[in-house]
Parts: structure tokens; C-alpha cells; sequence
């Protein structure tokens, strides 16, 4: 019976959102009468129904019709279609969003008390049935760790105006299930709907400009204001709540295990806008956005806290307090609350003017508060007397959530990371060394001769820079960056920065320079009785697959150098190690990068473990498939259990914090499952399990893993033409002129394959279908063990069926199966001027296709690809037929910009409808970048 309710709770789900996208559907045909009258919208339907038609049977007359329709309409049209399938796409991905909310609410609904999977409290409650007893569950809450990571990396395609607009449509259209409301307020609220519908169609969707880096600051500060702000401290409050549920004896206050950083502002790497200004700038601003949020939820609370003391007595500590703010403050009499007997409003007068001041250098030191814990320290104030007149209502929910988000937030907002590019600090290292006579040409020195060097620098109290010489821009910039980290975390506190991130770290020398760097701005300090005193951390950014490969030989040298251990904790040293998703898969394609970075991490934890040092991993992840892209609470339970100890950071990119940030009930449900398998992964990791199958399964996947990674390369690297083939056939050229990011595309102004940034590698395969970066050459790779043996390919059954890692990983390769059409990627290879190029190369991929597909449903058991996800296999299916006719109008606008170009011609208009087709795209396949 309960079966037979969820399927039909399931299915009344789905039959609401079918009918919230015919309903946004209909309003976008209204709008598309109003703006191009009905031929507009016998366009647009005649080439759908065309496309949903060739979905469901190809036949080559109507495919010849179809594309011949899609190629002779008339500019305007052109460009009016082009634009009503991406707002297509918008709405639909509203439309599921808003599932998504209504699913969880629908399961609470008719569950009853049944605990939902992937929630706080069936973990909890996991923990309890397993008879963990308090003191593990304390020391679990105790060590585990996540920081999520926003960085501005450019996958968002979308304009802020554009998500606010989202924002409004998602609200509106979850109140259409409010059984209450009336038809008038119905017709209203469809009204409404119109009218935001018309708005997104009369917005331009693209940028005139690239956004400055400020810009990507403010947009990253949007999610914590709309969202984060409030979200993060419900997810600890419905922790303690299961907590005392299940484990009632004991008083909970849960540490602070869950965070979010930030990169914006402070990612240099390949970036010269980011500046130490700009570094500093951004600082400021999350400053004042934190002290904002402080002031606004005081006001709040001033209505909630009207207790009087002809009723109740408040506490001689509370009463006390205001005495001495009064004192010290000496507020005008109209400033201060006007009620005598309500001693809680005037304390939190007092409370806002201290943090309206506060980071304002000219109030005095009396009139503001000067760190967090003095914010903190009133709060406290006020919740004990609360509680003393039973006013626990208010100390839970108002008072106690301000202390959380002061805790979490400081008067910081988010900890900053910095990352450069290793070979910017080489370069500065070496003018600075041959102006102090030091060595004439520090980067010739051998790897070992620059351990040396730096060494005995660190090592030295003295300085090896002088504010008597003049160095070189980039040098006086970089010198800048540290004096700017010292300066902000005496302003800020330290907690603002305390990571500096190496991009391309090669060596121990390249985390050695950073510590020279720092110790010339004050931040690392050798006292007089041998101790080190350092505030900012190296972190290497292991990269590519040689890199991965090098990495514990590189961590085991350092940690063996007393004057890089002594950077760390001596207590409880903890070092931060971060792994490329990104620039591992471009270098050695998915599947290899996959296990690489498994090994890498099993490997380098071996190292930590031998010299007695705690590892942070902070995986750099994306939101493509091609860049390790997956849900949260997938990525922190595919890690090794083993590799868990020290915490885990994951960046959180691009258009992965709007999918995920955007709106309140969303956040809440993706840090409620992070939570949950960030407690589950840390149960593992102390008593980490290995299948017995294991090592040999190990060794299956390195052989399988070495002939993928020959079979990626021989394309990739080796095949002659293979670079024109990928700039011809995809729009990549035309993607740096989308404006959706304050960094170049490339490294270096150059046209060389290593300089091509990891991103618009993988957008540009994604928007011409093919997602190359996703899938390839993991057929190859699986089949070099298989061999045709039926044995073989039964282990690799069994290896699907016990090995979680394996089987999350060919999940991966299906869902970038799924997302490909080679028909239509195809059609992109008729822009390639050598025909005999495009088919020769296109001949290796589809035949790499074909492979691949027939193995994972071997190897599944699986009927189709996507079988053992039919939601996300049904979206897929349902969103082809509206993504195809995007695609099939950018081939032709890029056929016809192209030529313009070859002539040193421009169509202003021309690339403006390239560039809606490719927001459109993005918004349809999703996960782009």
C-alpha cells in the first residue's frame, strides 16, 4: 500500500510540473504574439513540432525541411526565434527548480514522520541506531570540515537582472499551489506572470560589456544576501535539533564544520585586473555587507524583544550592560529608545549604533565594536536574560540564529583565497635575488639548488627586498599582494585570509617562494627562540596529470624541511593540498583524470600520514561533466574515506551557484545533503572499509585508465589537424565574446593547446554537441580489459555492482552520453574548411562513441543509457527537441559570420544572434562550463 501512494504521490508531482511548464509555455506564446504577432508563433511552433517529430522518428525528407526552414529565415525572425527557445529553456528550468522545492514539501507531506533519505535527520538517526555513543559523535562533529568555495570562474551565461527576473517568475509560480487561493487572485497572479514573462523578453540577455571584477563580487555577495545569510545558520539549527532529538541527554552546540570562501577578488591567476587594490576593495565590500545584515536583524529583533519590565525582570547583567554603554557611548536622548521599561530595546539601540560604526576608523573605540566576540559577547547578554523570564522562543529563533551567522560570517562575510600562477612568483623572485646580488639568475637554478637558496632565506632574519630599489611593475605587485594580506588581516581579522593558493605547482620551490614572499610582508616570522610564526598557508594546485604523478615526491620534500613544517600548526599541523578537476581531464580526459586524482589523493595522504600531518583536500571542481561536475553530496562521499581527515574544500562555480543558490528552499535542501554525507563520510573514515576485491579491481582500472589516457592523447595531441578541427568546428572563438567573465580565455596570448583555459575547452565542446572532454576515449580504455572475454566483462559487471567508485564513475560517463548527439555535432564539422579534416576526425570520435555506449550498457545491464536515472534521462529526452533548432541556427550563424570575418567584414547583429544562440544552448543542455 505505502508503495502504491508514493507512486501516485509521484505521479500527481509530475503531472504538476507538466502543467507549470504548459503554463509557462502558453504565457511565452501570448508574449511572442504580442511582441511578433501570430507569425511569430507559427514559426517557432512549425520548427518544434519539426524537431520533436525527427526526435521521435528520423526521416530524412523532414530533417532536410527542417533545416532548410531553420536555414531561410529572414533576419528579423531569425532573431525573435532564436531568443523565444532560450526563454523557452529559462522557464523550464523555473519550472524544475520548482519541482524540485515541491518534491521535498510533498514528501514531508504525506511521509509523516517518516525520515526523508539524505536528510540531517536520517544521519542522525543512522547514528543512533548504530549506537555511536556521544563522545564519537562529539569528536566526528569535532574534526569533519567543509568549506565551499564560489569562484568566478565564467560558466554563468546569464545577467544578474536576468536571475532576479527568474527569482520573481519561481516565486509566483510555486504560489499556484496554494489550494486557497481564489480565480480572481488566480487571475492575478497569472496577470503577473505576464507581465514578468514580457520584461525577460523585452531584457537584453547579454552583456555590453565584460563585468569588472567588482562586478563578479557583488555577484557573488547576492547569494549570500538573498540566501546564505539565513540558510547556513538553519542547517546547523536543524542539526542540534536532531542532535537533542535523538541524543537527548546531552546540550549541543555544533562547531563550525560548514563555511563558504570565496576566490572573487582574490583569483590572480592569468587575471591582471585582480589587483592588490581590487583585493582590498573586496574586502571592504564583504565588510559592509556583513555589518549590513548585523543592522538589519537587530532592527527585527527590536520587535520581538518588547518585554517590560513591569512584567518581567530582566538580568542585572543585561541592565548593567546598557549602564555602561550609556556611559561610554553617550547617545542623544531621541537616539535611544523612548520606553524606559523595555531595557531590551534600549540595549539593542545601543547594539546598532556600535555596529553601524563599526570598521569606521574615526569613531572612537567605545562607540563601535571592534572584533566579532564583542558583538557576540552582548548577544549573550541578552540571551541569557531571555531565557531567565522563559522568553526561549525569542533566544532560539532570533538571538541564538544572530550568534550562529556571527560566528559564521565574522565581520568577514567569506575567508578570501589568493592563487597566482607559480611562475609570476619564479619571475619575481628572480629580479629581487639579482638586485640584492644574491644569485644573478635565480630561475636558472636547478630544483635542488632553489630548495637551498630559499631555505637558507627563510631561515635568515633579514629581508631581501628594500623600498630603496625600484622593481618592475609585476614585481612591485606582487610584493603588493602579501603587504596587502598582512594589512587586511590586522583590519579584517584573520580569518579573512589564510590561503595562498600556486597555480601550476611543480616543485617544493614554487610553495617555498610564497613563504619568502610572505616573510618579506611580516607574515611569516622565525623568533629569536627558533619558533615560526606564520598567518598564511602555501597551498599547492596540482594540475595536470604529470603533476599528479609528482605531488607526494613534492609534498615529501617540503615536510621534511624544517622551515616549511614550521609554517605549520605544531599542535595539530594541517596542510591544504588543492587538485585540478579541470586541467587534469583537458590533459588526460575524463576517465584517466578520474583515477589519477583517486591515486593522487591515496598517495599523498600516505605521505601526510608518514610525516604526521593532517591533509585538507580542496577539490576544483566545475559544473561540467568534462570538469568533475556533479551534485554536492556526490562529490564529498566519491572521496576515499581515508583522504577525509583534515576537512574538504570543493569550489562552487559559474552557473552551479544559481542552480543551487538562488532561492531559499533549494540552498537549504544542498547543504541539508552535504551534511548528510559529509557525517556519513566521516564515519567511514574512521573505520575506513576496503572490498576485499579492491587491489586487483585497482589494477584492472590502471591498465584500464593508461590505454584511455593513449587513446585521448593520440587525438588530442597527436592527431595531425586536431586543434582546426576543434577551433572550426565549435564556437570558441566567439565564446570569448560572450562577456561573461572578467578573465581572458587563455593563459597567454597564444594559440597553443596548453594555454587554453580549461573552461571554454569544455563550453565550446558542450555547445556543439559532441562533450567531448566528458567521454572520450573511456570506450577504448574499457574495452583494452575486456577483450572480447566474457570473463572480463562479468568483472567488470561485479566491479559495477560493489565498487562504488567505479560505478559513480561510468554513471558520469552516461550522463555525458546522454548529452551528446553526434547528428547534430556533425553538422557543426561542415564549418571546417578541410572536409577531409572534419570527416577523418569526426570518423575517430563517432567511432569512440559508438564503443563507449555499447560498453556501459554492457557493463549496466542496462537496456538504454540512462536507464538507472529515467528523471534525469526523461529531461534529457524532453529538452532535445527545444535545444536542436539552437544549435542547427548557430551552425548557420556561425557558416555566415565566419565567411564576413575571412573578408575583414563584421556583422555587429550577425554576432549578437551567435551569441543568444549560445546562452540558449547553455541554458538547455545546462551545466556548460
Amino acid at each position: 500500500m505505502p508503495e502504491t501512494v508514493n507512486a501516485l504521490s509521484k505521479s500527481t508531482t509530475n503531472n504538476l510540473l507538466r502543467r507549470d511548464v504548459r503554463f509557462l509555455g502558453h504565457i511565452l506564446g501570448e508574449v511572442l504574439v504580442h511582441q511578433g504577432g501570430h507569425e511569430l508563433l507559427d514559426t517557432v511552433e512549425k520548427i518544434r513540432e519539426m524537431s520533436k517529430s525527427l526526435r521521435a522518428q528520423f526521416v530524412p525528407e523532414i530533417y532536410d525541411e527542417f533545416k532548410n526552414t531553420v536555414r531561410t529565415l529572414e533576419p528579423g525572425v531569425r532573431h525573435q526565434v532564436i531568443r523565444a527557445f532560450a526563454i523557452y529553456f529559462q522557464l523550464v528550468n523555473i519550472a524544475e527548480q520548482n519541482h524540485r522545492i515541491r518534491r521535498k514539501r510533498d514528501y514531508e507531506h504525506s511521509s509523516g514522520e517518516t525520515v526523508q533519505p539524505g536528510s540531517i535527520e536520517s544521519i542522525v538517526q543512522e547514528l543512533r541506531n548504530k549506537n555511536i555513543p556521544v563522545a564519537e559523535v562529539k569528536e566526528i562533529l569535532q574534526a569533519m570540515s567543509l568549506e565551499l568555495v564560489m569562484t568566478a570562474h565564467p560558466t554563468e551565461a546569464m545577467r544578474r537582472v536576468v536571475l532576479d527576473i527568474h527569482q520573481r517568475i519561481a516565486q509566483d509560480v510555486m504560489k499556484l499551489d496554494n489550494p486557497t487561493l481564489t480565480y480572481r487572485e488566480r487571475e492575478q497572479l497569472r496577470e503577473k506572470l505576464v507581465g514578468e514573462v514580457l520584461t525577460l523578453w523585452q531584457t537584453d540577455e547579454l552583456r555590453d560589456r565584460k563585468p569588472t571584477v567588482i562586478d563578479e563580487v557583488r555577484n557573488g555577495m547576492y547569494f549570500f544576501d538573498e540566501t546564505l545569510f539565513d540558510v547556513l545558520p538553519e542547517v546547523y539549527y536543524e542539526l542540534e535539533r536532531c542532535l537533542t532529538k535523538y541524543y537527548p541527554d546531552e546540550k549541543w552546540h555544533v562547531p563550525g564544520f560548514l563555511r563558504f570562501g570565496s576566490w572573487i577578488g582574490g583569483d590572480r591567476d592569468g587575471n591582471p585586473s585582480v589587483t592588490a587594490n581590487v583585493t582590498w576593495e573586496t574586502l571592504g565590500l564583504q565588510r559592509q555587507l556583513a555589518l549590513r545584515k548585523y543592522e538589519e536583524t537587530l532592527r527585527e529583533l527590536m520587535s520581538h524583544v518588547s518585554f517590560s519590565q513591569n512584567i518581567v525582570n530582566v538580568s542585572d547583567e543585561l541592565l548593567q550592560s546598557i549602564q555602561d554603554d550609556r556611559e561610554q557611548m553617550e547617545l542623544k536622548q531621541a537616539d535611544v529608545w523612548r520606553n524606559a521599561k523595555e531595557p531590551y530595546r534600549i540595549k539593542v539601540t545601543y547594539m546598532i549604533e556600535k555596529i553601524h560604526n563599526a570598521g569606521d576608523s574615526s569613531v572612537d573605540e567605545k562607540r563601535k565594536y571592534s572584533s566579532p566576540a564583542e558583538f557576540v559577547k552582548d548577544l549573550l547578554i541578552i540571551e541569557r536574560s531571555l531565557r531567565s523570564h522563559y522568553a526561549d522562543y525569542v533566544a532560539d529563533n532570533y538571538v541564538a540564529k544572530l550568534v550562529r551567522q556571527v560566528e559564521l560570517f565574522g565581520f568577514h562575510l567569506a575567508t578570501l583565497d589568493i592563487r597566482q600562477h607559480s611562475k609570476e612568483h619564479e619571475n619575481a623572485m628572480t629580479e629581487i635575488m639579482a638586485k640584492m646580488s644574491i644569485t644573478p639568475d635565480y630561475a636558472a637554478l636547478s630544483e635542488e639548488e632553489k630548495i637551498k637558496l630559499l631555505t637558507d632565506v627563510l631561515n635568515d632574519p633579514r629581508p631581501i627586498t628594500s623600498l630603496y630599489l625600484d622593481y618592475s611593475d609585476s614585481t612591485q605587485e606582487c610584493l603588493n599582494v602579501y603587504k596587502t594580506i598582512a594589512k587586511a588581516q590586522k583590519e579584517f581579522g584573520r580569518s579573512c585570509i589564510q590561503s595562498y593558493l600556486i597555480s601550476m605547482t611543480q616543485g617544493a620551490s614554487d610553495l617555498l617562494e610564497v613563504l619568502v614572499f610572505a616573510k618579506e610582508a611580516g607574515l611569516y616570522r622565525r623568533e629569536s627562540n627558533g619558533k615560526v610564526t606564520c598567518t598564511i598557508q602555501s597551498v599547492p594546485l596540482f594540475e595536470t596529470i604529470d603533476d599528479l604523478h609528482a605531488a607526494p615526491e613534492i609534498m615529501n620534500t617540503l615536510f621534511a624541511i624544517p622551515a616549511f613544517r614550521g609554517s605549520l600548526d605544531d599542535e595539530a599541523p594541517l596542510q591544504e593540498i588543492m587538485l585540478g578537476y579541470s586541467d587534469s581531464n583537458k590533459d588526460g580526459g575524463m576517465l584517466t583524470a578520474n583515477w589519477e586524482l583517486r591515486m593522487a589523493l591515496r598517495n599523498i595522504t600516505a605521505v601526510g600520514k608518514s610525516h604526521q600531518v593532517k591533509l585538507k583536500f580542496f577539490h576544483g571542481r566545475g559544473g561540467a561533466l568534462g570538469r568533475g561536475g556533479m551534485p554536492l553530496n556526490r562529490s564529498i562521499l566519491a572521496q576515499p574515506a581515508d583522504t577525509l581527515g583534515g576537512g574538504i574544500k570543493i569550489t562552487e562555480q559559474g552557473e552551479v551557484l544559481s542552480s543551487r543558490y538562488s532561492l531559499q528552499p533549494i540552498a537549504y535542501r544542498s547543504l541539508e545533503q552535504a551534511t548528510s554525507a559529509l557525517i556519513t563520510a566521516a564515519v567511514q573514515s574512521r573505520n575506513p572499509q576496503t572490498h576485499p576485491s579492491e587491489p586487483e579491481w585497482s589494477e584492472i582500472m590502471k591498465l584500464i585508465s593508461e590505454n584511455a589516457q593513449r587513446k585521448y592523447q593520440d587525438l588530442i595531441f597527436r592527431a595531425p589537424d586536431f586543434l582546426t578541427f576543434f577551433k572550426e568546428s565549435t564556437p570558441l572563438p566567439e565564446i570569448g565574446e560572450l562577456n561573461i567573465g572578467s578573465r581572458p580565455s587563455k593563459r597567454k596570448n597564444s594559440d597553443r593547446f596548453e594555454d587554453l583555459r580549461a573552461i571554454p575547452w569544455v563550453f565550446a565542446w558542450t555547445q556543439s554537441r559532441y562533450l567531448l572532454p566528458a567521454w572520450y576515449a573511456a570506450g577504448t580504455g574499457l574495452q583494452s580489459f575486456v577483450q572480447g572475454k566474457s570473463e572480463n566483462l562479468q568483472k567488470l559487471k561485479e566491479m559495477y555492482e560493489q565498487w562504488p567508485y567505479f560505478r559513480s564513475m561510468i554513471d558520469s560517463l552516461q550522463m555525458a552520453l546522454a548529452k551528446a548527439d553526434l547528428l547534430i555535432a556533425k553538422e557543426y564539422g561542415r564549418m571546417i574548411k578541410d572536409q577531409a579534416v572534419a570527416n577523418r576526425i569526426f570518423s575517430l570520435i563517432e567511432q569512440e562513441y559508438e564503443l563507449t555506449s555499447n560498453l556501459l550498457l554492457d557493463i549496466s545491464g542496462q537496456q538504454d543509457i540512462l536507464d538507472n536515472v529515467p528523471v534525469i534521462q526523461e529531461s534529457i529526452r524532453l529538452r532535445n527537441p527545444y535545444v536542436d533548432p539552437l544549435s542547427y541556427l548557430q551552425v548557420e550563424l556561425l557558416t555566415e559570420l565566419r565567411s564576413l570575418r575571412d573578408k575583414n567584414e563584421d556583422d555587429a547583429e550577425l554576432l549578437r544572434e551567435v551569441l543568444l544562440t549560445i546562452n540558449g544552448i547553455a541554458a538547455g543542455l545546462r551545466n556548460t562550463g
